[in-house]
């Protein structure tokens, strides 16, 4: 899986569309980079953009950008409602997939440097790459703003991580680090900016200083005024959206708004946001309202409708989410493509995909006639007393066909290790050694993911009566061939299991696997059986 790294550069200039579409172009001509998001904010004068790319690709485009911006931005000229000390005002590296933190803080590190040695301007680390505790947050490093620099830069205290300790009218400084995934959410309020900013200061975890901290942790806000849009916003950065959640932050400013009568008028983001973020809201909602929402998409709908995310502009998930935007068919080759594709590969002349690919193939589809079974009876008025029956059987096979989806790439793979394995070098002893201990690893993942696959099944044999006792009845035939591709997918896991363990040495572990193979192959006939008999004796 390739390594991406987010960048997400914040420029001080919103206005000048000539200026924005240079620096976007900047981005999309630096090889490997993919730019995602531009933001643009007239108000702030400010623009937020988003790319990303593997960690070497991503420190040349931010470079590129700057160069770029180095030459149309001065921030002598400069003036908005955002907090900047330069022109590159703030630039973070964002962990997203296949890398470390410390991958990003040596991105922040590298780029830090190189752009400090390119324009003679003054850079400081903050994040997790800061080398100071007191440059770990980024308000106390762009305490006092652009404005503040000349004095602050005499200061030992503030001597810069990399380049000069001199002003650089033109420039400013510029801030790098490396973070979590930052969300910026911003809640609109028919208000002033001073009663925005008076809610900022309730909520946000600084507070209004040592002696009086705010209610939630990890979050930045300030208050202002968008002039193009004539209303007010709570502008927060939540730091971590795990810990305080969008719709915690939605929640109390609504509380606090409610209590000072102003009402709120929807919300914003800006730039991209985790899909992790908006399901987690998701399921607040749907836990605490006692709603039946099953489909992704629809989740994603019902957290835009709570925050009125679209009420600034579209609100396009395609186009918001990053694991929409950064989705890749090469991420799962095999679950991605079409049903003749998947059949033709099985058919090609490869070892892999085989039987376990198609197995979990299989499995998937049980899962989802199951699935289908529970969403042709939920709703319907003849079965309307089967409905609190269905809502808690269906999110099952709901979540188990996705996941069993993704193991047909899952075996594949595995398997592909051990074929690597048998390719290593074995001229030497110690070449010989390594190749064998590689080809037992292989051969263990080989036997590991159609056991899982097994386990997973397990589960929805419960499920599974009650679904062919209580569904409805035209669909029982549905139910049986269910039944049948759930078992038919433990004997090929049964099958594929029993193949790589003749293979493996550890024969303790032989043993233990050979022998939960075994039960849960009865198991898998015993429910089948009972399965397809409860259906027949269904009028």
């Amino acid at each position: 899986m390739e390594q991406l790294v987010e960048c997400v550069p914040n420029f001080s200039e919103g206005r000048n569309k000539k200026v924005i579409d240079a620096i976007s172009a900047a981005i999309s001509g630096s090889a490997g980079c993919s730019l995602l998001d531009v933001d643009p904010g007239a108000s702030t004068n400010r623009t937020v953009y988003t790319f990303v790319g593997s960690p070497a690709a991503v420190v040349e485009g931010a470079l590129s950008a700057a160069r770029q911006a180095f030459t149309l931005i001065d921030m002598r000229e400069h003036s908005g409602e955002h907090p900047r000390t330069g022109a590159l005002d703030v630039c973070p590296f964002v962990p997203v997939q296949n890398v470390s933190m410390d991958d990003c803080v040596h991105c922040a590190e590298v780029f830090g440097q190189k752009l400090a040695e390119m324009l003679h301007v003054p850079v400081f680390l903050y994040g997790e790459a800061a080398r100071k505790e007191s440059r770990r947050n980024l308000p106390s490093v762009r305490s006092g703003e652009y404005e503040a620099l000349p004095d602050k830069l005499k200061l030992s205290d503030w001597s810069p991580d990399f380049g000069p300790a001199l002003f650089v009218p033109s420039w400013g400084a510029t801030v790098t680090g490396a973070r979590k995934f930052l969300v910026a959410f911003n809640v609109n309020l028919i208000a002033t900016k001073e009663q925005a900013h008076r809610i900022a200061l309730d909520l946000r975890e600084q507070g209004r200083g040592k002696d009086q901290p705010g209610l939630l942790q990890k979050v930045q806000a300030m208050g202002w005024y968008l002039d193009e849009a004539n209303i007010a916003q709570v502008s927060t950065n939540i730091l971590d959206y795990e810990l305080t959640p969008l719709h915690t932050v939605h929640q109390e400013v609504c509380r606090v708004a409610e209590e000072l009568k102003l009402p709120v008028v929807g919300s914003q983001i800006v730039g991209l946001i985790p899909l992790k973020a908006v399901l987690d809201s998701a399921d607040f909602y749907i836990k605490s309202e006692g709603l039946f929402i099953v489909e992704e998409e629809h989740k994603v709908r019902l957290v835009i409708s709570k925050l009125g995310l679209d009420s600034l502009g579209p609100f396009n998930p395609k186009e918001r989410i990053i694991e929409y935007m950064v989705m890749s068919p090469e991420v799962r080759p095999l679950a991605s493509s079409s049903l003749q594709q998947f059949v033709r590969k099985v058919g090609a002349r490869s070892a892999a995909p085989g039987g376990g690919s198609v197995s979990a193939a299989v499995a998937a589809l049980g899962a989802a006639l199951g699935a289908m079974v529970g969403q042709m009876t939920y709703g319907k008025r003849q079965f309307e007393k089967e409905d609190k029956v269905m809502r808690r059987l269906i999110p099952q096979f709901h979540q188990a066909m996705n996941q069993l989806l993704e193991m047909v790439d899952q075996d594949a793979l595995a398997f592909s290790s051990y074929m690597v394995a048998l390719k290593m070098p074995k001229n030497t002893s110690e070449e010989m050694k390594r190749r064998t201990a590689a080809m037992q690893g292989g051969l263990q993942a080989a036997v590991a993911v159609p056991l899982a696959l097994a386990e997973k099944i397990s589960v929805l044999w419960s499920p599974l009566k009650e679904m062919v006792a209580y569904g409805n009845v035209a669909c029982k035939s549905d139910a049986q061939v269910a039944a049948k591709a759930l078992e038919m997918a433990v004997f090929g896991a049964y099958y594929n299991v029993t193949i790589n363990l003749k293979d493996i040495v550890d024969e303790a572990f032989k043993a233990a696997t050979q022998k939960r193979a075994a039960v849960l192959l009865q198991e898998a006939k015993e429910s089948a059986a009972a399965v397809l008999l409860a259906a027949d004796q269904r009028d």
